[in-house]
């Protein structure tokens, strides 16, 4: 992935060295439990808010960068990449990008929607308008799901800002309001996978728009994104956790549907055509 001339985002918290102790690892247990909500960004406060019996953390100053910080500054391209993208969409469209704010930190942190944690993986508040990681995620990427590469770290960043995207069209809080009206709980998760794999098919516009900007695929960089999305998919974690799948309790989709999703984004670069809940296959 190139990203060497990209500018850095000035939208970046880094919190990771006033970060408070006692946070977890990630597990695959864990990842299951807060599945439904939180693991790639649907409405983390039904979760978040359980940890709010927590002692409650100081404000947390953001600091600057490390000069020598590689990984940060990634992220930090990465996010800019999306500010560039989704500035000139929205401005196509007559309307102003409000970007968000990427929040790096260890092991726990506070939020508008309650005590984040590492174990929850990479999440968009929308109550604060920010992005959420613990860049331990990547190495469980890469070690335990078998999905390395700079471009599926880019993806994963992408994803989450496609749900801010969500917010702000106000689609978030029209599926909120669907869950709760449905008849039952598969219902209600169908909403919720058809809200996720349209933040897979957000970041596939924005990588199509990136790469016609400033040629930022390199050869595999597809394939890597493709691994990931195959890796977090509903039927992939509940398969390695437990050893089969449960479709009706799905919340993101399968590893299929995401595949598809950010490749029908990536290959035709419109946010109109990322309309999952009008589809009649998703």
């Amino acid at each position: 992935m190139r990203l060497g001339r990209q500018r850095e985002s000035s939208n970046v918290e880094d919190r990771r060295r006033s970060r408070a102790r006692g946070g977890r690892s990630i597990g695959i247990g864990t990842i299951l439990m807060v599945l439904a909500a939180l693991y790639f960004g649907i409405d983390p406060s039904m979760v978040l808010n359980m940890g709010q019996g927590m002692s409650q953390q100081s404000q947390q100053q953001a600091e600057p960068i490390p000069e020598n910080d590689e990984m940060a500054k990634f992220v930090s391209k990465v996010l800019g990449s999306t500010e560039d993208t989704w500035g000139k969409i929205f401005k196509n469209s007559g309307h102003n990008y409000p970007a968000p704010k990427l929040v790096l930190f260890r092991g726990r942190t506070q939020t508008a929607c309650g005590a984040g944690q590492a174990a929850m993986g990479p999440f968009y508040c929308p109550a604060d308008s920010k992005v959420y990681i613990d860049l331990s995620f990547y190495d469980e990427m890469k070690n335990r799901f078998n999905a390395p590469g700079d471009f599926a770290q880019a993806y994963v960043i992408a994803h989450e800002v496609g749900h801010h995207i969500q917010n702000l069209m106000g689609t978030s809080d029209q599926v909120q309001q669907a869950r709760r009206s449905a008849r039952n709980e598969a219902e209600a998760n169908q909403y919720s996978v058809r809200l996720e794999l349209q933040a897979d098919c957000y970041a596939g516009v924005w990588a199509h728009h990136a790469d016609g900007a400033n040629r930022i695929l390199e050869a595999g960089d597809v394939e890597e994104a493709m691994r990931a999305a195959a890796a977090i998919g509903d039927d992939a974690l509940q398969k390695q956790a437990q050893g089969y799948a449960v479709p009706d309790s799905f919340t993101h989709g399968t590893s299929e549907q995401r595949k598809r999703w950010f490749n029908q984004g990536l290959t035709v670069g419109d946010v109109n055509k990322c309309d999952t809940f009008s589809a009649a296959r998703v």
